[in-house]
């Protein structure tokens, strides 16, 4: 990620860790390195342990991958179609046909995504 992401590595975020409380406390890295790389959102599939009045204080939301998908396909269609078929051609073991891999994302909690895409299956 480091070669292809300028600025994906967050570092020095430690100090931050012992004023967050969050629900699980296991979690408090994740909040402290988004609030020290300036983050909007985190993106996790585990929203009961960042809850909005935690995150708040920071400025920052949480929000489930299917949701943040489906507002990045909203964007630029054509641009999110694009990155499906990368991904979904990068897959060499198993391989994955168009179908098997909107079956992979249905699996993934990702129904959202899928429902917005499969009209475009010839693209992706």
């Amino acid at each position: 990620m480091n070669a292809h992401a300028r600025d994906a590595l967050v570092t020095d975020f430690e100090q931050l860790i012992g004023v967050i409380e969050l629900p699980d406390p296991d979690d408090r890295h994740v909040l402290a390195a988004a609030i020290k790389g300036h983050a909007d959102l985190i993106v996790t599939a585990n929203l009961k342990d960042f809850p909005a009045d935690k995150l708040e204080r920071w400025g920052i939301e949480a929000q489930h991958p299917d949701e943040f998908l489906t507002h990045q396909f909203h964007l630029s269609q054509p641009a999110f179609l694009q990155a499906v078929k990368t991904v979904r051609q990068r897959l060499k073991n198993p391989a994955k046909s168009v179908d098997d891999y909107l079956d992979t994302l249905r699996a993934q909690g990702l129904l959202a995504t899928v429902k917005s895409i499969e009209p475009f299956d010839q693209f992706i």
